[in-house]
């Protein structure tokens, strides 16, 4: 399996600098909704602190927790890619505090420094890459347990 990125390591310090000049401190207050399945993804987040669960709708009465994510990980992805909707739900699983970056404002800081624009889309691949891995990892799982059970 693939080491997990961290996306503000990932970048050398004079980039990590200009992209930390657009950071917001923000925070959530435990249980409370960040985003939504479909909603416009115009932000993203590296968390500093606290648990955030992506969820998925299955039913209209039933949500599913996709993943579990904490300090140092990249909170929405969404944001890079058109159509710029979320593809799950999050919701903070207890208080979180973290850095907020406008879509806008990181992608025009990336057409000013393409070098930082390359770093910062390959890490966001990486990130990508590590958690499809997890949760193939973790489909297996499932799927084996659910196999012994028949």
């Amino acid at each position: 399996m693939t080491k997990a990125t961290r996306l503000l390591t990932a970048l050398p310090p004079p980039q990590r600098q200009r992209l930390m000049a657009l950071a917001r401190e923000v925070s959530f207050s435990e249980d409370a909704r960040i985003f939504e399945a479909g909603g416009t993804a115009d932000r993203f987040w590296v968390i500093r602190s606290g648990a955030v669960s992506l969820d998925q709708q299955v039913t209209s009465q039933q949500r599913v927790t996709v993943a579990g994510l904490g300090a140092g990980d990249l909170l929405g992805w969404s944001w890079l890619f058109p159509p710029h909707r979320w593809d799950f739900g999050a919701v903070a699983f207890s208080p979180v505090r973290a850095y907020e970056f406008d879509a806008a404002e990181v992608l025009g800081l990336c057409e000013e420094d393409p070098q930082l624009g390359l770093i910062l889309v390959r890490s966001v691949a990486e990130i990508l890459a590590y958690r499809l891995e997890t949760t193939r990892g973790k489909l297996m799982e499932q799927y084996s347990m659910h196999r012994r059970a028949l």
